[in-house]
């Protein structure tokens, strides 16, 4: 059996971290699909900006999309939901074999809109709307801007997958961001099965503290703050406040594990998927770790209900003089950033791209 069967089996789903045109034309996301036990995918403007500049097959709609009178962050969404929506048709089965558990992709708002909540509302309500997809995500990051976003937008039926989100406290917010949203649905009359994940991520923890970190504790604090955000996940689920939601018919926001791709050359290049396997949560991964893990990786024992060593490690890293909650605070401002300058190189290929092609 396969690693990446294991892991499903065990009850987590295994989502690519990548989208471009080629991969959902030319068959590789079916045979993931099909061989590899792959039940999502998950995207951001770094991923698109790679694929946009990267490849040929994006020229014929650009210069479609010019003729209609498209430019920009028009063009580039009217390129990224045709090929989100082909994915989505994808997963379409799991989706309904999992009554909307599974079989998800996501499509991110603008970074500009960051710190604009109004405004991203309102986007996260067009793009939904425009892709007509049930199974399609809208990503709105968990900074302070975002969360009554995330509320406004769940309230209005949208799915969000809570993006940036870097330690258990950010969780937690982003938690009760989308808890809000549902308990406002239930005193209006509305249905609260309107899904959604919390996207924690993990390998830019240890390469912040690469430099910094003692021998004894390099590769260790992404795995510990996943450990204690899972334990928040598992402790909000018992809570009397979720189990009432529950009771209504809301279904869980599911603990999603992204930036699982090793970034320390000396480390395993599957550190984090056999290290992060637990039931009812997700594991997004690049397409080189996902077949690598399929080569040669193996499905590690399960997080602990109680998140294990995490806080005897956390507490470790404190006293090594690495302030673990301003680090947090300082990797979701600098993952905001990033994100802002890939939309911006994004804008810039489309806009040279279609400059040439007309």
């Amino acid at each position: 059996m396969k690693a990446t069967e294991q892991l499903q089996r065990l009850g987590q789903s295994l989502w690519l971290d990548n989208i471009n045109r080629d991969l959902v034309l030319d068959g590789t996301l079916r045979r993931y699909i099909d061989e590899l036990s792959v039940t999502g995918l998950t995207s951001n403007p770094t991923i698109f900006e790679r694929a946009v500049a990267k490849s040929a097959a994006y020229d014929e709609e650009i210069k479609r999309q010019v003729v209609a009178g498209k430019r920009n962050e028009a063009l580039f969404f009217e390129l990224a939901i045709e090929d989100l929506t082909k994915a989505a048709d994808l997963f379409a089965p799991i989706h309904q074999r999992t009554a909307g558990v599974d079989g998800w992709v996501s499509l991110e708002v603008s970074p500009l809109l960051a710190h604009e909540t109004a405004k991203t509302v309102t986007e996260a309500r067009a793009l939904h709307a425009k892709a007509k997809r049930t199974n399609l995500f809208i990503k709105i990051p968990g900074t302070r801007e975002g969360l009554p976003a995330i509320e406004e937008s769940i309230f209005s039926g949208v799915p969000i997958n809570v993006t940036l989100l870097f330690s258990r406290d950010d969780y937690v917010r982003a938690a009760d961001a989308y808890m809000r949203g549902l308990e406002r649905r239930v005193a209006a009359g509305l249905s609260p099965d309107v899904r959604s994940v919390a996207s924690l991520f993990i390998s830019r923890w240890d390469k912040a503290v690469q430099e910094k970190a003692p021998a004894e504790l390099r590769d260790r604090l992404g795995i510990a703050v996943a450990q204690q955000s899972y334990k928040a996940y598992r402790d909000l689920l018992d809570s009397d406040r979720w189990q009432w939601l529950e009771g209504h018919g809301a279904r869980p926001q599911r603990l999603l594990f992204a930036s699982t791709g090793t970034k320390d050359p000396k480390a395993s290049d599957v550190l984090y998927i056999g290290a992060l396997g637990a039931p009812n949560t997700v594991n997004t991964m690049p397409e080189e770790t996902l077949h690598a893990f399929a080569q040669h990786g193996a499905a590690g024992r399960v997080i602990p209900r109680d998140g294990g060593d995490a806080e005897q490690v956390l507490a470790a890293f404190n006293r090594a003089g690495i302030d673990v909650a301003a680090l947090a605070a300082q990797l979701q401002v600098e993952g905001a950033k990033a994100f802002v300058d890939s939309w911006k190189d994004l804008l810039r290929s489309i806009e040279t791209k279609s400059m040439a092609l007309a």
